[in-house]
């Protein structure tokens, strides 16, 4: 994959939808939500035709705070997965990012929890809340377990769409970058409405 690569949201949709391109504006896979599902089952597409699926997103429990989100690719090999750490999300978000043999590999945590705080308080403000994600940018930032930062992900400035941008990795493998990348895009869709 050649980074940066930006993730680009449809906020005008009835469905969520997120087009993943790379440093040349490359379409690297399209995602379609379904409406209306209690267990998360995504697929992950090479285009808007939604023709070829390259992986899925499957949720291991129904509307669940603490859901692990299993990776898989087209032939249903296990490729990792991603959870929320359940309480500690609530003040400041963080996810683990697993192995196929659910052990932890990578962790995510969000860079300021008061970029949290000031988008829920002024996003309950009539007409003002409408332009909360133009000021307030959520960053998270993708480390390994000994700390070492991989990756930065950050919100970026728009109105009628949401666009978040992943930095130059360090030191990632091939197999690392797809795992990295799906649960940035698992954990993208679970906090899209903040920021």
């Amino acid at each position: 994959m050649k980074f940066p690569i930006d993730l680009t949201f449809k906020i005008l949709a009835l469905a969520s939808q997120i087009y993943v391109r790379d440093a040349q504006g490359n379409l690297l896979g399209y995602v379609k939500q379904k409406l209306l599902k209690l267990k998360e089952d995504i697929n992950v597409y090479s285009d808007e035709s939604q023709t070829t699926v390259l992986f899925n997103i499957k949720a291991d429990r129904i509307l669940d705070f603490s859901a692990r989100y299993n990776f898989t690719d087209s032939r249903g090999n296990a490729l990792g997965s991603i959870r929320r750490r359940g309480m500690r999300s609530i003040w400041k978000a963080n996810y683990e990012i697993c192995d196929p043999s659910g052990t932890q590999v990578f962790q995510v945590n969000e860079e300021s929890p008061w970029v949290k705080i000031a988008d829920s308080l002024v996003g309950e403000l009539p007409v003002i809340g409408m332009f909360t994600g133009y000021f307030f940018h959520p960053a998270y930032i993708v480390s390994r377990m000994d700390g070492t930062q991989v990756l930065r992900v950050g919100k970026q400035r728009a109105f009628f769409e949401s666009k978040f941008h992943l930095s130059e990795p360090g030191n990632l493998s091939t197999a690392e970058e797809s795992l990295v990348l799906l649960g940035i895009l698992t954990m993208v869709l679970l906090e899209r409405a903040r920021g």
